[in-house]
């Protein structure tokens, strides 16, 4: 039997981000739904389709701001494993 799907696909795991939306700013872990996907798109190297994704709202800009360096970092993980290392040590 084939597997239903033909691209191999990526998995990681999303690292710990600070929200940039306006109900939540600088809250960790309150992501809204197109925080978290622009950022999963970022660190599967898909900036610029992460970048149309928060030119929508008014806050958009502002997200990379607070979260650029540990996305940046995660984008060479291999996989999850590694984005939690990566994280550990940037909690705080």
């Amino acid at each position: 039997m084939r597997p239903l799907y033909r691209y191999h696909v990526k998995q990681r795991a999303l690292p710990h981000l600070v929200t940039a939306d306006t109900v939540n700013f600088g809250k960790p872990f309150k992501l809204t739904t197109d925080e978290a996907f622009a950022a999963a798109l970022y660190i599967l190297c898909e900036p610029k389709q992460s970048g149309r994704v928060l030119e929508k709202f008014d806050w958009g800009h502002t997200f990379h701001e607070p979260n650029r360096e540990l996305p940046d970092e995660c984008v060479h993980a291999r996989d999850s494993l590694e984005v939690v290392a990566i994280q550990s040590g940037h909690l705080w």
